[in-house]
């Protein structure tokens, strides 16, 4: 159920309901000479659309810009700053909690915007908190990195070992590929860059990953691995967004 596909009359039905809602975040950045500009909004964006026709829970608009400084070196490349991405979600969370949501499930792709999205957290509770009657809990929000649940890591230790690297992994990479297989790339890579220091600007992360990846063998990617990974995220996003917006 996308958010941007219903009407308000649906939304208030689906609020008799639920109070819950799943936004997947990502980021607008180069994956190297095989990797899409979009791959980390497009994974979260395919597994949340899944859970959301499966499970019947409302799938709000992919937020596509992120905390992508460190690739502004490479053509293509959008960033936020972090005020700008604490403001974002402050005001995502507010505008759908002001008719009734109070349960927010963020579903990332981009391991750059866990501490900013952290920070807006502890921004909304804080309004929240200021508020005389405010109830307990009443508010919450939570992120989950769709890469880093157990299930998704264990399979791309299964299929790719050490070879997974740190960005433009051949798991992420798989799952546009099984998204978008009209628009799957081939290239010659190189030899990958040694992994000493995470960069300390753009023009840094250039220098030390010339052709944007770090340790990882992108050329490992499969569309069926995909598949894959997108089955097991599925299932696992299922039985954890049910036990986050059924907690007391």
């Amino acid at each position: 159920m996308l958010l941007h596909l219903t009407t308000w009359q649906e939304v208030e039905g689906y609020l008799e309901q639920s109070r819950g809602v799943i936004i997947p975040i990502g980021s607008t950045e180069q994956h190297g000479p095989m990797g899409l500009i979009g791959t980390d909004c497009i994974c979260p964006s395919v597994i949340a659309a899944r859970v959301g026709e499966e499970a019947g829970i409302l799938v709000g608009p992919t937020i596509n810009l992120g905390m992508a400084q460190h690739h502004l070196a490479f053509p293509g490349t959008v960033s936020l700053r972090p005020t700008t991405l604490i403001a974002l979600v402050g005001d995502y969370v507010r505008s759908l909690g002001r008719n009734g949501f109070r349960r927010f499930y963020f579903l990332n792709g981009h391991g750059g915007n866990i501490n900013t999205v952290q920070a807006a957290f502890a921004e909304i509770y804080a309004d929240h908190s200021f508020l005389p009657a405010a109830q307990p809990g009443d508010i919450r929000c939570k992120l989950v990195s769709w890469y880093s649940m157990p299930e998704v890591a264990k399979l791309s230790r299964e299929l790719y070992g050490d070879r997974e690297g740190h960005h433009a992994t051949p798991s992420e990479i798989a799952v546009t590929q099984y998204a978008f297989p009209a628009a799957i790339k081939s290239a010659q890579l190189d030899e990958l860059a040694p992994f000493t220091r995470f960069p300390s600007d753009a023009a840094d992360f250039r220098r030390c990953f010339p052709d944007g990846r770090i340790q990882a063998d992108s050329a490992l990617a499969r569309p069926e691995h995909g598949a894959r990974f997108v089955d097991t995220c599925v299932a696992a996003v299922k039985q954890d967004y049910a036990a986050f917006v059924s907690a007391d």
